[in-house]
């Protein structure tokens, strides 16, 4: 497959999402970037929440991780299914109340700035970091098949793409995204799709032989009930629950979409109805991987020792020039939205919970526009930097590390918002950042020496429990009672 084909492609498809950018950005202002002026369609909102969930770590590493999970990862989806719920009937509602524009509003008012600022810089630490690894994933796959053929260096790679998300977001924001997010869920759904039908072709499979094939195979073993395993059953369930809390309901760039929504019912519409089409999505991803690994058997291929690299060795190397072309554009369909909205989300949080946008008088709508084109290209510049960084460690693990390290910010986040929520109690604000880092520390001391500490059990999803947990204890250690309620 010729890699100019595959780049002309790239192409058209970064002119298509100019196309809107163009209709959406026009009169666009301060309130249109953060939150879409509350005008959004809850259920343009919620299709095009699906390729902001699904990012291309997502489009790859879901079906690779079949060959061991077979799955077991069904019952963490299930478990985000809850989660939503959650976030729909106690989250949304305590958002909406507050009138917030950044989430991380709400400690501040339930705990003090100390607790305030504590909740943001976790949230840019590990959102920074968590886009930059999706990012880098996606960017070092085309690098591999496309730009080293063409003779292009990595970082002008990755400073295009850039460049190209910069563009398209810094002057409408969410309210570009919210548009330009329905238009890459379409093509990673339709990149899905295809390539599920194309392998089955291959195999000579209808949809009923795909579907019992599957379910006669190893692949589709869903419960494991030795608790010491990272797939345990309970374990997998709960913590999808927590993750979807956690990582959707305490994330802004996630929340930021939903309160672009005209009203509180809209965006509850919007999270439940995003909910179900999700579960159904995330089946046929493992679906995907199940059949990735029967053709692989019966055409005598090699399982890569990188499980990730599976579905795009198989799409661009095997399956002809067509293929290719659906997984390269399913793949920046995924990868995309989690640049972008991290971009918009982290710019969003500098200006209000950092520099005051909601609270100083004093600066004019143009003064912080051109404050929020600063903030958004420095963390355009910084994405860059750390994509590029990742590439010079060269070794996956290391960067796949850090990457579950930034997870580990989720947990106090995790804790300070059930504490405030549950509790009615004061904390001492300037003893929050330490409870917030020392929780982190102790999760990761004991998932490295857990199976020895514990007789073998292996800490999996998990953890981010146990982090809130630990966040939640340290908060209760220095709080009393208060004799006022909160909101």
């Amino acid at each position: 497959m010729s890699a100019l084909f595959i780049l002309s492609a790239v192409i058209a498809y970064s002119l298509m999402l100019f196309g809107i950018t163009w209709m959406t950005s026009r009169n666009a202002n301060n309130a249109s970037f953060f939150i879409g002026n509350k005008s959004s369609r809850w259920y343009v909102v919620a299709y095009g929440m699906i390729g902001a969930s699904l990012s291309g770590v997502t489009f790859m590493s879901v079906p690779g991780n079949v060959g061991t999970q077979h799955f077991s990862y069904l019952l963490v989806v299930l478990g985000y299914f809850v989660g939503y719920i959650v976030i729909a009937t106690v989250l949304i509602p305590l958002y909406y109340r507050l009138n917030v524009t950044s989430i991380y509003s709400y400690l501040e008012q339930r705990f003090g700035p100390s607790s305030y600022k504590t909740g943001a810089l976790f949230f840019l630490l590990s959102r920074t970091i968590g886009a930059s690894f999706r990012m880098f994933l996606v960017v070092n796959v085309l690098q591999i098949f496309v730009f080293d053929q063409l003779g292009v260096p990595f970082w002008i790679t990755v400073a295009s793409f850039i460049v190209l998300i910069l563009l398209y977001t810094f002057e409408g924001g969410i309210k570009t995204i919210v548009w330009t997010d329905t238009l890459q869920t379409t093509f990673m759904l339709i990149g899905l799709i295809i390539s599920v039908y194309m392998i089955s072709t291959e195999l000579h499979f209808d949809f009923s032989d795909l579907i019992s094939t599957i379910k006669q195979s190893d692949y589709s073993q869903v419960i494991y009930t030795d608790w010491h395993d990272k797939r345990f059953f309970l374990k997998q369930f709960l913590s999808g629950i927590f993750i979807t809390i956690a990582m959707t309901g305490l994330d802004q760039e996630m929340m930021q979409k939903n309160l672009s929504c005209h009203n509180i019912r809209e965006a509850q519409k919007n999270m439940l109805s995003f909910s179900v089409v999700l579960v159904l999505v995330n089946l046929l991803f493992l679906a995907l991987g199940a059949v990735l690994y029967l053709y692989c058997s019966k055409k005598n291929i090699m399982i890569p020792a990188k499980t990730d690299d599976l579905f795009p060795i198989i799409a661009l190397k095997y399956l002809g020039p067509f293929a290719g072309l659906v997984f390269i554009i399913g793949l920046i369909s995924a990868a995309y939205p989690s640049a972008d909205g991290a971009l918009t989300a982290l710019t969003t949080s500098v200006c209000i919970d950092f520099l005051g946008f909601e609270k100083g008088k004093e600066k004019d709508e143009k003064k912080k526009k051109r404050i929020r084109y600063i903030v958004h290209f420095s963390f355009a510049l910084l994405l860059l930097l750390t994509i590029v960084v990742f590439r010079m460690i060269n070794d996956r693990s290391v960067v796949e590390k850090l990457f579950t390290i930034a997870g580990y910010t989720y947990g106090p986040l995790l804790g300070l918002f059930s504490f405030g929520l549950l509790l009615k109690r004061k904390v001492i604000d300037k003893y929050v950042p330490l409870i917030c880092i020392l929780s982190p520390l102790i999760c990761y001391v004991l998932s490295v020496n857990s199976e020895y500490w514990f007789s073998g059990y292996q800490f999996g999803f998990e953890l981010l429990v146990l982090n809130g947990m630990i966040t939640f204890t340290g908060l209760f250690v220095i709080s009393t009672k208060e004799k006022k309620g909160h909101e």
